[in-house]
């Protein structure tokens, strides 16, 4: 079984690194902003380590690691602290309240991985199964135009997983000359935060390689999309084809 891995952090830039570190290993990163986020999270889905940023909005990690200490079912989930302070004082303040270890940003994810490896033993991950080796599970090209086809149900693992592939897609797309991309959410069957989020940063990816973007969706999506701030102002298409030829 996969090892379930949370990383708390308010900054994405930090939980990126620490998804890339974990990528060649199997492993299932969920993500949280702060602390009241990686109290439910961790909650949710019992993970197995907890990398856990001090410095955070609404909840910090220490009073998230109070938390956790104090609940029964949670208590003994180790925990690597991230901390912008190497002072001796704030060392050995989370020390004493229990983690397994800490790190002092900034740090590279190589690091990080032989911190965990001296708490944890972590499996390689196939090369089949690895997200960069993958993009094809999602993809499919017609004509000179590029087609993300989103699954049912886009949960926040979903989402780690098509951004990755997502990445290494564009580059093949760079490489190849091709400037279009159908983002088709027609199949999903419920809109919900994760998705909203999977398509700004889809969109934001592409826009940074000049890459156009059509988003299909049905009806009902559409009315949806629009109760959300961050795409009530998306246009949609209602098929592939109409997509096509929108470009």
């Amino acid at each position: 079984m996969a090892l379930k891995v949370l990383t708390v952090d308010d900054s994405k830039t930090i939980r990126m690194i620490v998804k890339k570190a974990f990528q060649p290993f199997d492993c299932t990163l969920i993500e949280a902003e702060n602390g009241v986020e990686g109290l439910a999270a961790a909650t949710r889905e019992k993970p197995g380590l907890i990398i856990l940023d001090i410095t955070m909005p609404v909840m910090n990690g220490v009073e998230m690691l109070d938390r956790l200490k104090a609940d029964a079912d949670l208590k003994d989930i180790p925990v690597i602290m991230l901390t912008a302070e190497s002072g001796k004082d704030n060392v050995v303040n989370i020390v004493k309240k229990g983690v397994r270890d800490y790190m002092v940003k900034p740090f590279k994810g190589e690091d990080l991985i032989a911190r965990v490896r001296k708490i944890l033993p972590l499996a390689e991950r196939a090369a089949e199964e690895s997200p960069e080796a993958k993009p094809a599970k999602y993809f499919t090209q017609i004509d000179d135009i590029i087609v993300l086809t989103l699954p049912a149900k886009v949960t926040r693992p979903v989402t780690v997983e098509i951004e990755g592939s997502l990445q290494s897609k564009i580059k093949e797309m760079s490489e190849a000359s091709l400037k279009k991309l159908i983002l088709d959410m027609g199949g999903v069957t419920e809109t919900n935060v994760s998705l909203i989020k999977l398509i700004i940063s889809s969109i934001q990816q592409c826009q940074k390689s000049s890459i156009a973007v059509k988003l299909v969706a049905t009806p009902k999506q559409g009315e949806e999309l629009k109760g959300f701030q961050e795409t009530s102002a998306l246009s949609v298409t209602h098929s592939i084809e109409e997509a096509k030829t929108a470009f």
